[in-house]
């Protein structure tokens, strides 16, 4: 099978090339990524994902098998999106300061014949952070396109996650070692 990341995200391309497999970042513009209001937690990503694969499947051939995924940050029963602006990522840093919230990541991984999705959670625990860290992170950093507006492999992972529970990459934004066991398991990829 030819593997398609169909994925704007560059640290999901990193992640994915570290699993060793050659692929094909293919995008298609406008997809859309709203989800009903009454979705909760990992049925946000999950309903995300299978949405993106949607738009991509009368394109795909018989030999190719597409990756989508979606991230969202949960925190107290709400989503933390990608920030608007850098006054909304100080914001979001600000209610996940001193909190565990989750990060839920759907992937859906498509063929013309048939389709797996499955969802991980892992479970990020901050440490207290002033106003100065807050806003050193979202100056330097600009981290306008992450979910919950960090990233945890930069600086702000480095000084204020205290406690990880689950897969650190499923919090980058990719939980690749659950992909490689399920394309592994239906989609004998790497046998």
């Amino acid at each position: 099978m030819k593997l398609i990341l169909a994925s704007n995200s560059p640290r999901r391309r990193e992640l994915l090339a570290g699993l060793g497999l050659d692929f094909e970042v293919r995008v298609l513009p406008g997809v859309d990524e709203r989800y009903p209001a009454d979705l909760q937690a990992e049925e946000i990503p999950l309903y995300i994902s299978k949405e993106k694969a949607a738009a991509y499947v009368e394109q795909l051939t018989d030999d190719e098998l597409l990756i989508t995924a979606d991230t969202i940050v949960w925190l107290d029963g709400e989503v933390l999106e990608k920030p608007v602006d850098e006054a909304d990522a100080c914001r979001m840093l600000r209610e996940l300061s001193g909190k565990t919230h989750q990060v839920f990541t759907g992937v859906c991984l498509t063929t013309r014949e048939k389709q797996i999705s499955f969802a991980c959670r892992s479970d990020v625990t901050f440490s207290p952070l002033t106003d100065d860290e807050i806003h050193y992170y979202v100056e330097h950093y600009h981290p306008l396109d992450k979910a919950g507006a960090y990233g945890v492999q930069e600086w702000i992972g480095y000084v204020g996650v205290e406690r990880l529970e689950g897969s650190f990459f499923n919090v980058v934004g990719l939980p690749v070692q659950r992909l490689y066991q399920v394309l592994k398991q239906n989609f004998k990829i790497n046998e």
